[in-house]
């Protein structure tokens, strides 16, 4: 079997070498470097940025570890695309609908690509094209600039202003207020973090806010000359990489949203894939990761149990946010009847330890089963514990087997313990 993926991010790249233990050959068209958004100027680099913004180092020599790390990731990645199986072709990938092919006997109608002059052919074809940073139709909106080039900056702002306070928005504002900058952030909607239970919303404004970080919600941003600051940071979110690629040449269905996919992230064409940001929805590298693996599945005629329903996301403030599952705005919506567990880091021994007492886990059951069926954690290291309930939650276990499981101490898990045990609402 061979198969094409158009793009080289995380859901292109770890898909080729998914594929490429499955014995299928592979040719990766890439137009960027391999890594694509989240190593090279995404989640990555920020997250070198969070590590380092406190340290006392200066801008120089953060912006040089950033480079170090996303060498040393990217030159694994090119050594594991060295698999035989693997053929990566650099350039811009376009779809074409071949004319000269019918249908075949599975009903696949073929559609290949082409890269400059030559055309590509295969078994199936992947979308991974990503996405692209959102910006609002403001006046002056020349002025801003995306986290692309606020990740490069040589030189530490005065005075930033964030347009959007959502995970990446958030995320800047920690690192530079860290760092020396007076920032603000204009949001839009009623409170950060829109789509994030609205506890841990409201405490992150709190908390941020006693940091330093002026946080304007309910902000209708018309025109950024209007803006007091040296640099103005557009942050409202990212789109579908859906335009250049040749899809309105073919029979795929598409739109601004990103493109249409089945279960089993087949298109409206069979035997082209699209997986990762793309397709809209959650736009996250380990999303499109295991929709790259749904898909080889798909093609090896294998049955997986990833569940798409559970997608755990963090924010890398300070502190951090985990959360997986429903808030419990989704369960009012839904009419499920759910209890809350709570408890809170300052009761922690290890937190107490490492003057980490700010923050709390929370989780939300169905009341008459008491199934797990959504956690939220702000706090440290709230980004790697969450995922022991997502693992939990996979699973189908209840509030009760949590409490039946032993956790070591001193240990910051210790606060997901102590929530089974506490009090219901």
């Amino acid at each position: 079997m061979k198969i094409i993926i158009i793009g080289g991010g995380p859901g292109g790249y770890e898909t080729a070498i998914t594929a490429a233990k499955n014995n299928i050959e592979v040719t990766l068209i890439t137009e960027g470097l391999l890594g694509g958004t989240c190593l090279n100027e995404g989640c990555i680099p920020t997250k070198t940025l969070v590590r380092w913004a406190n340290s006392g180092k200066s801008l120089d020599e953060i912006q040089q570890k950033k480079e170090e790390v996303i060498l040393t990731l990217r030159s694994g990645i090119e050594f594991l695309m060295k698999n035989p199986l693997i053929t990566v072709v650099e350039g811009h990938g376009r779809l074409i609908k071949d004319e000269q092919c019918t249908d075949d006997e599975s009903g696949s109608c073929r559609v290949g690509v082409m890269v400059g002059e030559r055309v590509y052919k295969a078994d199936a074809i992947i979308i991974a094209t990503g996405s692209e940073a959102a910006s609002l139709a403001v006046k002056g909106v020349e002025r801003c600039i995306t986290s692309k080039e606020l990740l490069c900056l040589n030189k530490l702002p005065q005075r930033l202003c964030i347009i959007g306070g959502g995970v990446i928005g958030l995320e800047f504002a920690s690192i530079f207020n860290q760092m020396g900058t007076k920032v603000t952030v204009m949001e839009y909607c009623k409170q950060i973090l829109p789509r994030f239970d609205t506890d841990i919303a409201k405490r992150l404004k709190q908390i941020l806010t006693r940091q330093g970080i002026e946080i304007l919600t309910g902000q209708q941003v018309t025109d950024v000359n209007d803006i007091d600051a040296d640099v103005v940071l557009m942050a409202v979110g990212r789109r579908p990489a859906v335009n250049n690629l040749g899809l309105e040449d073919t029979d795929i269905h598409y739109s601004a949203k990103g493109i249409e996919v089945d279960k089993n992230m087949m298109t409206s064409v069979p035997g082209v894939y699209a997986i990762g940001d793309v397709i809209g929805g959650m736009m996250l590298a380990h999303v499109a990761t295991f929709q790259g693996q749904r898909v080889i599945n798909t093609l090896m005629g294998k049955t997986d149990k990833i569940r798409f329903d559970l997608v755990p996301a963090a924010v890398f403030t300070t502190p951090e946010v985990g959360c997986v599952g429903l808030t419990e705005e989704d369960c009012k919506a839904q009419g499920i009847e759910y209890s809350v567990n709570k408890s809170f880091y300052r009761a922690n021994g290890k937190a107490v330890s490492m003057d980490e007492t700010e923050g709390y886990c929370k989780i939300l059951s169905e009341k008459e089963s008491g199934k797990i069926i959504g956690a939220h954690i702000i706090g440290a290291h709230s980004s790697d514990m969450i995922h022991e309930l997502v693992a939990l939650m996979n699973m189908n276990a209840t509030v009760d087997d949590l409490h039946n499981i032993i956790h070591a101490h001193p240990t910051l898990s210790e606060v997901i313990l102590a929530a089974a045990n506490s009090a219901v609402r």
